[in-house]
């Protein structure tokens, strides 16, 4: 295995503004606070001591950001319980742990490449290894013993100054410390990742009475700007924060879905996104965390916390009994809470069979119909929806009500047992049980006088810190003021400004200026320093005729203005999923297609306006980046793209190739990698691959592989909190002597020669089985693009004679009935159809 290079990453707790550079990722910029005279700590190496599900997906993650990793584990017994001596067996513990995670859905690694930054080893010879690296993180079985003899060792081998931590999601961190020298306690806290490490955005990171604050400053920044992740500060406290308090949450909806009679469906449809919540709801969180887990923490909670006044909810239900003494565990043994059969409903799909509570007997069960499920759906702005949810007089709003309210007495009385403001706690519940509101923003959502007078009717104990609140004329937890979010103190008794938010562009904290501009699908925003952000706001930010418009006149606003560039932006989910293909859709079957004509030339026209404006034009995207958007991004000055940015051209999959300008890009960028002497086919090939076959690129750093980034403009920010901000001093760097570019008239293309080898290629797709029919006739007009038409041989165009040949193709596939048939489909279940 070819070991990565050696990456210094310079990490200061607090040092001036610096760029980074992470191994293969290209150059992201990050905001620091003012510097200090602190010694500088670099990070290069990390060893991960365990290679289970979390071992190794921590170490993937380690990867993922450019360290070099050495992850380890016992040496394997032979059939005589004694350790094999075989060297290629030794590490085969780690080896194939790591395998099955890089092999595991979803995908642990921005980048399959960056496996090649691991190592595997074994305890027993390879410990000795650690003297050279820089951070050890433990990721052993759940046992304090076991975690003690492991440190042990550790302390023996490691030089002066390493950083050590223990990943435990709930012993005691200092009953670790027993019998360490006195250099480990300064350097040792515990760093609980969530699962999987990639895509959770939770760290908590937790001192002890003997942890240096300089290295505890340190993980909350390294965590923040290196990592990716929300660093929460937690104390020492049983489950933490997200875990005591998410656990709360979950094991209340267990009580409550008995006393008030719903099923298990039902309870998963309230508590999911119709207040903000995960898909999984409850239930199906049970099943997909592990019942045993799940249990094990609930009663370790239940244990452990003695004085803990809502100590009855953490009783277990004779239902999850049912579930563990049969080992129905979850996805892990294959049913829990629901089961997955073999039988077949009327669209093909494996029929899902749910728990019965009451008879302990799996059964069919009918789509939730619950009252207020058809008032949730109607309702898109989250706080209203949830208000309303919560007000609702049926059995489900019941259900929502009494869980909230008891929700809302359990973190009262939680501070400042377990963390000393209320903040920290909403950060840990958004970013470990993927929340949309924390506890504390939902009180707001509801009203807090209002609850607190519902919680107490119910018999619930509101802490005595909100009533003082209340009686000073405080209403909320939260409040926004020229750009800023600020929360209450239950310290200083008043507003303090949520700390770490000042490196990010939160567009709800812009809601109470006057917006520079505005229609009703797009907004734009002065973020300060003489720049201005468009926020998409159309349903999934899809760029209709509402967006587009924006994104002209933001630009006119800005050149006409003193304005120094523009950030296309938001702090939504996604970035956009692309083109209104309602709209399209429409037209053509209509068959309106002078409008659609005109449409289609807007779009392109539009996207060509961010690259040739007289201002820097820069995107922060995140989630989807599909169709148009992704379109729209190549044609930016630059694109700062959160490290979770799935990025795309998919148009293929709806019958249609891109047609805003992104397949004459991809000639462009085919032409611009020729060079004297290329043979030029190969890689004309790989870009009509990556259309034909609507490649998707599952992390920004793959996104470059691809060819939708370039790693001469665009980059990569790790925490995706920071991209408008990263995007906004990107627009300073830029505009300083920006110079308005010339739309170009030097395009290679290749003709009827390129032609013949893109129709050769669209072949070997289909005997592949990788295309059908269609498939290969929509190919086919993407060769023709690509290849600059029927032409002679290879010459210079323009970019306006291929935007006109793209343009010409799209209108073509809009008639197409099978491209209508895959247009329809997708509109319909939200899913390519195959035809």
């Amino acid at each position: 295995m070819t070991q990565a290079k050696n990456v210094n990453v310079e990490t200061i707790p607090v040092s001036t503004e610096k760029a980074l550079a992470i191994n293969d990722l290209p150059p992201s910029t990050v905001n620091r606070p003012p510097s200090t005279d602190r010694k500088m700590r670099r990070i290069s190496k990390v060893a991960v001591l365990g290679s289970g599900v979390m071992g190794s997906g921590i170490a993937c993650h380690f990867a993922n950001v450019g360290l070099q990793v050495l992850l380890l584990d016992i040496v394997p017994k032979d059939a005589a319980g004694l350790e094999v001596t075989d060297k290629k067996l030794r590490n085969s513990i780690a080896n194939n742990a790591l395998a099955a995670s890089i092999k595991s859905k979803p995908a642990p690694l921005y980048d399959a490449a960056f496996a090649s930054r691991i190592t595997t080893g074994n305890f027993d010879d390879d410990l000795p290894k650690i003297k050279d690296y820089d951070w050890v993180i433990e990721v052993v079985v759940e046992r304090l013993d076991i975690k003690k003899q492991v440190f042990e060792k550790v302390d023996q081998y490691r030089r002066k100054g390493t950083l050590v931590t223990s990943n435990t999601s709930g012993i005691p961190i200092h009953l670790m410390l027993e019998g360490r020298s006195e250099d480990f306690r300064e350097h040792f806290c515990g760093t609980h990742f969530f699962n999987p490490p990639r895509y959770m955005r939770l760290l908590e990171i937790i001192p002890t009475k003997e942890t240096r604050r300089d290295i505890v400053d340190f993980f909350m920044h390294y965590g923040d700007v290196f990592l990716g992740k929300q660093t929460v500060l937690a104390k020492d406290t049983p489950a933490f924060i997200a875990n005591r308090v998410g656990v709360y949450a979950m094991a209340k909806i267990y009580q409550l879905t008995t006393q008030i009679g719903l099923s298990i469906t039902e309870v998963d449809a309230l508590t999911g996104p119709a207040i903000g919540r995960p898909n999984t709801g409850t239930f199906r969180l049970g099943d997909l965390v592990g019942h045993d887990t799940a249990a094990k923490v609930i009663q370790g909670i239940k244990d452990n916390c003695p004085n803990d006044e809502q100590a009855g909810a953490f009783e277990i239900p004779k239902y999850l009994k049912f579930l563990l003494e049969n080992n129905y565990l979850g996805n892990k043994t294959g049913q829990g809470f629901y089961k997955k059969t073999n039988e077949k409903d009327e669209k093909g799909k494996p029929i899902i069979l749910a728990l019965n509570l009451e008879t302990l007997e799996y059964e069919k069960t009918p789509k939730p119909g619950l009252p207020v499920l058809a008032v949730a759906k109607q309702i898109d702005d989250l706080e209203k929806r949830v208000k309303a949810v919560f007000s609702a007089e049926d059995k489900g709003g019941e259900l929502v009500r009494r869980s909230l309210l008891g929700l809302f007495a359990y973190v009262s009385n939680r501070i400042p047992e377990i963390a000393n403001e209320l903040y920290s706690i909403d950060d840990a519940l958004r970013a470990g049980f993927a929340w949309d509101l924390g506890p504390f923003q939902y009180w707001d959502a509801v009203g807090v006088r209002h609850a607190v007078v519902m919680a107490e009717a119910q018999g619930e104990k509101i802490a005595d810190w909100v009533t003082d609140m209340l009686e000073a004329g405080i209403e909320s937890f939260y409040k926004r003021d020229g750009g800023k979010q600020y929360y209450y103190s239950v310290k200083t008794k008043g507003y303090k400004e949520v700390p770490g938010t000042e490196s990010f562009v939160i567009l709800d904290n812009y809601r109470d200026k006057k917006p520079v501009y505005q229609n009703p699908e797009a907004t734009l925003h002065d973020i300060g320093d003489g720049v201005l952000c468009l926020e998409y706001q159309s349903k999934a930010n899809t760029m209709g005729e509402g967006v587009l418009r924006g994104i002209n006149d933001a630009i006119k606003i800005a050149e006409e203005g003193e304005w120094k560039g523009l950030v296309l932006g938001n702090n939504s989910k996604n970035f956009s999923v692309g083109a209104n293909l309602m709209m399209v859709a429409m037209m053509a079957y209509e068959q309106e297609w002078d409008q659609l004509n005109m449409a289609v030339k807007f779009f392109q026209d539009t996207v060509m306006r961010c690259r040739y404006s007289g201002i820097p034009v820069v995107a922060a995207t995140q989630g989807y980046v599909f169709g148009g958007a992704c379109e729209t991004i190549m044609h930016c000055d630059a694109a700062v793209c959160a490290a979770e940015s799935y990025i795309g051209l998919v148009e293929v999959g709806v019958g249609l190739l891109p047609g805003g300008a992104g397949t004459k890009e991809f000639a462009m960028r085919a032409s611009d990698a020729f060079f004297e002497g290329d043979v030029q086919i190969p890689t004309l090939v790989e870009k009509f691959k990556t259309i034909a076959l609507a490649s998707v690129a599952t992390s920004a750093s793959e996104a470059f592989k691809h060819g939708y980034l370039l790693r001469n403009k665009d980059q990569v920010v790790l925490n995706g909190q920071r991209n408008i901000a990263e995007a906004k001093q990107k627009v300073l760097e830029l505009a300083d002597n920006y110079v308005q570019p010339l739309q170009r008239h030097d395009v290679t293309v290749l003709g009827r020669g390129g032609l013949a080898a893109l129709y050769v290629a669209a072949n070997e797709l289909k005997l592949g089985g990788y295309a059908s029919d269609h498939d290969i006739k929509i190919a086919k007009k993407i060769a023709f693009v690509l290849c600059g038409g029927d032409l002679t041989g290879v010459q210079q165009v323009s970019e306006q004679y291929l935007l006109d040949l793209e343009r010409e193709a799209f209108m073509s596939l809009c008639g197409e009935q099978k491209t209508l048939e895959r247009i329809q489909y997708m509109l319909t279940n939200n899913k390519p159809l195959r035809n």
